[in-house]
């Protein structure tokens, strides 16, 4: 039955990264602008790269243990604080996450969590996600 709901699971979002990425690339021929396809975290790959943003791969892990993933991605650039926060509070309850606290989503029994630096005019987020069934299955 879990790996039925994880497959059901999947094909949603499926469904949601390209549903996302056909809205912006119709929105970007309605304005008469070019939308570049999407890009994704290397360790995260139903989460979109924020335009402007660079990730730093060398930061990135990926730990997969018999209670879940731990994942941590890391990406900066010259990007002001409140755009990187707006673009994220938009774009993950619109990948199913679920808002549970300042910066923390929940999503089938995952907790995400993102961490904003700022320093010289860059800024820098820290995605982590690790399992939490204290969420539940959402």
């Amino acid at each position: 039955m879990r790996v039925r709901a994880k497959k059901i699971v999947e094909r949603s979002l499926e469904g949601r990264l390209v549903g996302l990425t056909l809205g912006l690339l119709v929105a970007g021929e309605a304005t008469g602008q070019s939308v570049a396809p999407a890009v994704f975290f290397s360790t995260l790959d139903d989460l979109p790269l924020m335009s402007g943003l660079v990730e730093i791969v060398d930061e990135g892990m990926v730990f997969d243990k018999p209670e879940g993933r731990v994942v941590e991605s890391v990406a900066a650039g010259a990007v002001p604080l409140g755009a990187v926060v707006a673009y994220y509070e938009a774009v993950l309850p619109e990948l199913g996450w679920k808002r549970r606290g300042n910066a923390e989503f929940a999503r089938s029994g995952e907790m995400l969590r993102y961490h904003l630096e700022t320093a010289g005019g860059t800024t820098e987020i820290r995605i982590t996600i690790v399992p939490n069934e204290q969420v539940g299955r959402d």
